[in-house]
């Protein structure tokens, strides 16, 4: 049962989706990869007018990460050894991108709030979308963004939403990079975790 009781964001439903990765053509992982995104569909109260001061939404969302947060967390047996996040909104026809950019400061504000110290940007992404549509939620590393093994994406999409009063707010986290990953760059052994970057 969900806790977040914003009557202006009332949510439809949450939907919880895992992808265990063993191999993309190569050799079997010898620890598969998991990728993970939570989603709540919810109403959207700036939709089909035009709202001038969007700032009190952000922290109206705040809750609703953490709760999204735990629930991911949870599906994916805990936060040990999440090493990437990401976040991403598609707001319904009646909105206008700018009622998913909302969900930067508060998406953010719940991963970094139950995953512990986290220095890098949280990557992202928003659109307006009509019911189906898909988003690429870009993943990136907690505390160092040049980490190549960990730029990856998690593909998310709703049959029946959004609706075109609804925005689809959404979570991404990963334990572990691209499953063949080789192209170089900043390796784990390597983070000092210091800047965000490295």
């Amino acid at each position: 049962m969900s806790d977040f009781s914003v009557p202006e964001f009332a949510i439809r439903k949450i939907i919880v989706q895992i992808e265990e990765i063993l191999h993309e053509g190569g050799p079997l992982a010898a620890t598969p990869v998991l990728r993970g995104a939570v989603y709540a569909i919810c109403a959207n109260p700036f939709a089909g007018r035009y709202e001038e001061n969007l700032g009190p939404a952000t922290d109206a969302l705040k809750p609703l990460a953490l709760l999204l947060t735990d629930r991911l967390v949870s599906a994916m047996g805990g936060r040990d050894g999440m090493d990437a996040y990401g976040k991403g909104a598609i707001v319904g026809e009646a909105g206008e991108s700018e009622h998913g950019a909302i969900w930067h400061v508060a998406g953010g504000y719940g991963m970094r709030e139950r995953l512990g110290e986290c220095r890098a940007i949280v990557p992202s992404a928003m659109k307006v979308g009509g019911m189906g549509s898909t988003l690429d939620i870009p993943l990136g590393h907690l505390n160092a963004a040049y980490v190549r093994s960990r730029f990856d994406v998690i593909t998310v999409a709703c049959e029946d939403a959004p609706r075109s009063g609804e925005v689809l707010f959404a979570l991404a986290m990963a334990r572990g990079g691209r499953v063949h990953s080789r192209s170089g760059g900043l390796e784990m052994d390597q983070v000092k975790g210091e800047d965000g970057l490295r």
